[in-house]
């Protein structure tokens, strides 16, 4: 029988890791911290309830797991909303897991810049990955990528888009992310770098070892990472004003954008077809 903290067949496990942004032009900046993240099955939200009174599902608990906190945002079913994406794509998930990784609430606050779906057809193969982007400014948008033919191999999966959507006031639009992707196992990788006609502007990565989602673990995080989600949000501020003070220039918010953000909050998937860590 595999060690419990390692298993992985529980509907919602742990990930513990760093996460590394680095600006490398016009100016460099770099910084990291440590972070807890949350892998979990949406076919299987009662079980994860289930695994520790400190964690709850659509329910107020030390850490928890809401729904409503992304998709189209209305608690309605995450997995409904998934498998209208992957149909819009011409992809069938039936039977297939789809497992979400994203930050958990701490005591009912969480804020994620980046979320990650990863998609399987029935047979189990990946078909399917979206990542669910949001700003500082309360907007949401989905890049919504099949896996295509040659994007896998043993060192991950490589993916190429254009940037839809305005995250950081100090990067402009005319970018494109590279997405390099280990899917979760006992370790997980991302990797986000972000290039204008030059060359690479923005890195962004994370690195996660699992850990079974346990009592005990939750409070070894607590420990270990008080107050995580709310130093997110703090660590995006106060880096965003050392780049200001280091002279990195302001990008103003597209107009098309305030426009928009309705209609990206009422049909995130829709909007995002395509071919924080995201700047």
């Amino acid at each position: 029988m595999p060690d419990r903290a390692t298993r992985s067949d529980d509907a919602a496990t742990l990930y513990f890791g760093e996460v590394m942004h680095a600006r490398l032009k016009p100016m460099g900046h770099r910084f990291s911290y440590r972070v807890m993240s949350l892998l979990i099955d949406l076919d299987r939200l009662d079980e994860a309830d289930r695994q520790s009174p400190l964690f709850g599902v659509n329910r107020a608990a030390l850490y928890s797991f809401h729904e409503a906190d992304h998709g189209s945002r209305d608690g309605s079913s995450l997995r409904a909303h998934v498998r209208s994406c992957a149909t819009e794509h011409g992809i069938d998930l039936t039977d297939g897991r789809v497992l979400l990784l994203c930050y958990p609430r701490l005591l009912g606050f969480a804020f994620n810049p980046l979320s990650v779906y990863f998609c399987h057809r029935a047979d189990g193969e990946l078909a399917l990955i979206i990542y669910e982007v949001r700003n500082t400014f309360g907007d949401i948008h989905s890049y919504v990528l099949p896996v295509r033919p040659g994007e896998a191999s043993a060192a991950g999966i490589r993916q190429q888009q254009d940037k839809q959507f305005y995250v950081s006031p100090f990067v402009a639009m005319a970018m494109r992310y590279h997405f390099r992707i280990l899917p979760p196992a006992e370790t997980v990788r991302l990797r986000i770098l972000e290039t204008d006609r030059e060359g690479p502007l923005l890195s962004a990565t994370f690195s996660g070892l699992r850990r079974a989602l346990t009592t005990a673990a939750l409070l070894r995080s607590l420990v270990a990472l008080p107050l995580v989600t709310f130093k997110i949000v703090a660590a995006i501020h106060w880096e965003a004003l050392r780049l200001w003070l280091k002279g990195a220039r302001l990008v103003p918010r597209p107009a098309a954008a305030l426009a928009k953000t309705d209609m990206r909050r009422r049909t995130p998937c829709r909007l995002a077809k395509g071919t924080n860590m995201l700047g």
